[in-house]
């Protein structure tokens, strides 16, 4: 039997990246995959063919996860299109770096809305859902700098040091259902996102990391099968940071 065998996962901000690297993994292991983002064009829906074609239902909902009400209605129409929701996997996430003293409003307010806010607004639309069935897994997607910190994100760091304060709460208030909440701190992956830095910048972050090498959107996606999975059934509130020793 796979691990995901049954279950129902829903993933924010997966039609790229890491979030797209969770949603193929948890596929391939039985989980029938909603996946969410603000646009659904057709590099998502031929992502969402492949991932039928594994024999799971798969279906992409264009949504704002940052818009309270929106997170609220995508929650409605997926439970209605899927029967339940066993798996959250909340990683919408962008950047708008900048040091503190140049920072403007609109860059902390936009950060802090689609990374954290959105969180929020998911996560309370799925738990009347768990608690009914008195079981599922909330997997916030962290980073490293939300444990350190780092010089010219700080709107980033702490968007992601709020995902860990939810999660380790979440944890707390909802476990007595059979509902667990965990967080992910990722290091240095190579994405879309770590490609737009030079090649000077990246061989850097590689040089500081213990393993020698940047992370892959797979290596998070195994570590997110394993909480999502019964395999991590007494796992909650905690953080595990995928970062090749990078904050060891």
């Amino acid at each position: 039997m796979k691990l995901l065998e049954g279950k129902v996962a829903l993933i924010t901000g997966a039609g790229r990246g890491i979030g797209k690297a969770i949603a193929h993994k948890f596929a391939t292991e039985g989980a029938s995959v909603i996946i969410t983002d603000l646009n659904i064009d057709n590099h998502v829906q031929d992502f969402v063919a492949e991932i039928e074609s594994m024999g799971v239902k798969a279906k992409a909902y264009a949504s704002n996860a940052a818009d309270f009400e929106a997170a609220h209605k995508l929650v409605e129409e997926a439970v209605a299109d899927f029967g339940r929701i066993d798996i959250l996997v909340n990683n919408a996430g962008i950047t708008r770096d900048g040091l503190m003293m140049r920072m403007s409003e609109q860059q902390w307010d936009m950060v802090i809305n689609v990374n954290l806010k959105s969180a929020f607004n998911l996560t309370h639309a799925v738990t009347p859902v768990m608690l009914k069935q008195r079981s599922g897994s909330i997997i916030n997607m962290a980073s490293v700098v939300g444990v350190s910190g780092n010089a010219g994100q700080a709107n980033y760091s702490a968007s992601k040091a709020g995902m860990i304060g939810l999660a380790k709460s979440i944890a707390k208030e909802l476990g007595s259902r059979g509902v667990r909440a965990n967080a992910i701190a990722p290091g240095f992956i190579i994405t879309d996102m770590t490609n737009e830095l030079s090649e000077e910048v990246r061989k850097q972050w590689a040089a500081q990391i213990p393993l020698r090498r940047g992370g892959t959107p797979e290596d998070v996606a195994n570590v997110a099968t394993f909480l999502a999975s019964d395999l991590s059934s007494y796992v909650t509130g905690q953080v595990i940071h995928v970062c090749g020793g990078m904050n060891c």
